[in-house]
């Protein structure tokens, strides 16, 4: 069976396209990002290959990143800063007060069990992991590189609070949450530049779960309705909690605070890893019921 666009497809959809003569020897586009080889080269690959065991699911974000951070107008981003923290008193608090979330497991070892801190503790001690994983060389010197080391360390304790699992649905969940109440909150130049790298690990992963892992793009789609219905409910995005302050509360009154709800069962999501990871031990192990 060959299937085939027609020429009446073209027309509608191409019809407008014009040739824009350029006298440059190289590739040149009116997009920044387009321009750049690196970014052009990582995001093809990155939407477009699988999971293989030779290269995860999270190979070279730390290449795009640090490309897309590269074409920043960073005198544009500070003045959105310096515009939303008049407009919006909790976010110039946040940003004025600049505590870091950089918990190590010696400072959490011996919280009261139900508490945040036990339940870092617990993460850290079990999962081998820390908190500081990203933008670890970075020093905080204004309001921008506040922003970049408390978002990197904030990412493992918002899946403790959220209750969205370090797993392919709790991930995407996570995602998409903070994309959801980032542009209901902050002027949306400002919340694009927030959302800039999710937006990213987000449009990666749909692409390659609809392309090669179809139980995963159904738990995808499921996932994100789920983040973002949760997200319709906290008081303000969780980039905000000062979670230092709240270290010693019960989790279930951090999260009644923040209106966390609804939090999802204990384990959903927990064997989805499978579903598109080529390097996990049961892959191509189908679930019962995938997208439940």
């Amino acid at each position: 069976m060959e299937v085939k666009v027609g020429e009446g497809e073209r027309a509608y959809f191409n019809g407008a396209i014009r040739q824009v003569e350029s006298d440059s020897s190289v590739l040149v586009s009116s997009s920044k990002y387009l321009n750049n080889s690196e970014l052009r080269h990582l995001i093809a690959q990155e939407m477009l290959r699988r999971n293989g065991p030779d290269l995860p699911n999270t190979a070279y974000i730390p290449e795009v990143a640090q490309a897309l951070m590269m074409l920043e107008d960073y005198g544009r981003i500070m003045a959105l800063f310096e515009e939303e923290k008049a407009r919006l008193p909790l976010f110039k608090q946040w940003c004025d007060k600049r505590t870091l979330s950089d918990f190590k497991k010696a400072e959490v070892k011996n919280c009261a069990p139900g508490t945040l801190g036990a339940a870092l503790y617990d993460w850290m001690e079990n999962s081998g992991y820390e908190l500081d994983l990203f933008y670890r060389e970075i020093e905080v010197v204004n309001d921008l590189t506040f922003y970049l080391r408390q978002a990197a360390l904030n990412h493992d304790i918002e899946h403790l609070v959220t209750g969205f699992g370090p797993n392919h649905g709790g991930e995407i969940a996570l995602l998409n949450a903070n994309l959801y109440s980032r542009v209901r909150y902050f002027h949306p130049e400002l919340a694009a530049f927030f959302n800039r790298i999710q937006s990213y690990l987000k449009a990666k992963t749909i692409m390659k779960d609809a392309l090669h892992y179809p139980e995963a793009a159904a738990l995808n789609v499921e996932a994100e309705f789920v983040g973002a219905s949760q997200a319709h409910n906290w008081k303000f995005p969780i980039m905000l909690a000062d979670w230092r302050s709240m270290v010693d509360w019960q989790m279930a009154d951090i999260r009644a605070e923040l209106n966390i709800t609804p939090v999802p069962p204990e384990g959903l999501w927990a064997d989805t890893n499978r579903l598109c990871n080529e390097n996990d031990p049961n892959f191509g192990v189908a679930l019962a019921e995938a997208a439940e």
